[in-house]
């Protein structure tokens, strides 16, 4: 059974004496230091930002002077009751982003995360498992969730297969629809999504804490091709970070984007027009394009996302679950 916390509205902003960034926690409910959290630890799409081989304004200052809060596509679960943490994406970002998860918690832990769940075989979203290899943490059996062809995918080729035989992982399987229960707080449920499953198939999460629902949707070709209505899915939950990848259709310039297809923000918006204010208030997109022009705030393509009544991810947002 979960634990039913008190309702207060408070606003808890950590800083971290060993790091530079600032997790900002909403003010939404629960005893602070008791109430597992969810954590943004990264809203950039794979490639990251700036992007490989981008000659563009989007990234010609950032080869210079990176941002840090640049980073690939991931979140973060705390549950200080049971003092566990979880990591959903391992990115290439992944060290980093696991630090600030053990920052945020102020477990006197491993370094390693209690599990680690996986999406998909695309590289922004299972590659930072290299970092529990031999050449660098060299970790023992940490649990990493993984749909059945990802898991067999993560077997059997290298070097990801070297991180099976040496117990650096262990790999746990997850079936469509079936919830894991984590803790008396916790428990995560994959359903399949339809994406680019060159490698594996492709999972979205449905994240459950004492209180409140988290729909997370990072990657997904476009809403009319899903077998569920996102309307709907959205109306069930409290947040719902989904796929934000493309504004629109004109920022790749010579590249065929019908070759990656995304829900373009536009797209969702328009489909979302008539939603409740309120759960227009839970949409968060995430998992930006490096030449997504809502990962500046001050654009105008931010503004009439929030115009709307939409959200944008930023990294370092705390939720109270």
């Amino acid at each position: 059974m979960f634990k039913k916390p008190k309702h207060i509205g408070l606003a808890i902003i950590f800083f971290f004496s060993t790091s530079a960034y600032t997790v900002n926690r909403t003010p939404h409910d629960t005893k602070a230091n008791t109430s597992p959290t969810l954590i943004i630890l990264g809203t950039i799409q794979d490639g990251g930002s700036p992007h490989i081989g981008c000659n563009k304004a989007c990234c010609r200052d950032l080869f210079l002077h990176p941002d840090p809060k640049r980073k690939v596509v991931s979140l973060g679960i705390i549950d200080q009751e049971n003092k566990r943490t979880w990591l959903l994406e391992a990115t290439p970002d992944m060290p980093a982003q696991m630090k600030m998860l053990k920052n945020a918690s102020g477990f006197k832990t491993t370094e390693t995360p209690d599990g680690i769940f996986i999406t998909h075989a695309h590289i922004g979203h299972y590659t930072g498992l290299m970092y529990l290899g031999k050449e660098a943490l060299n970790s023992a059996k940490v649990p990493v969730y993984a749909m059945p062809r990802m898991k067999t995918y993560l077997e059997t080729n290298g070097p990801w297969s070297q991180l099976v035989n040496l117990n650096n992982i262990l790999l746990t399987p997850l079936a469509d629809g079936q919830a894991i229960t984590l803790s008396n707080n916790i428990k995560i449920t994959p359903f399949l999504v339809p994406h680019r499953d060159e490698y594996s198939e492709t999972v979205g999460y449905l994240i459950e804490g004492p209180r409140k629902k988290v729909l997370f949707i990072p990657d997904i070709n476009k809403w009319g091709v899903w077998g569920k209505d996102i309307i709907k899915e959205i109306a069930k939950v409290d947040y719902a970070f989904i796929d934000g990848t493309f504004y629109d259709g004109n920022e790749l310039g010579l590249r065929n984007i019908a070759e990656i297809p995304h829900p373009f923000i536009i797209e969702s918006m328009k489909l979302m027009v008539a939603m409740p204010a309120a759960d227009k208030a839970k949409v968060h997109f995430i998992h930006f394009n490096h030449t997504n022009p809502v990962i500046n705030s001050k654009s105008k393509e931010a503004l009439t996302v929030l115009k709307n009544g939409f959200r944008i991810s930023q990294f370092g947002q705390s939720f109270n679950l």
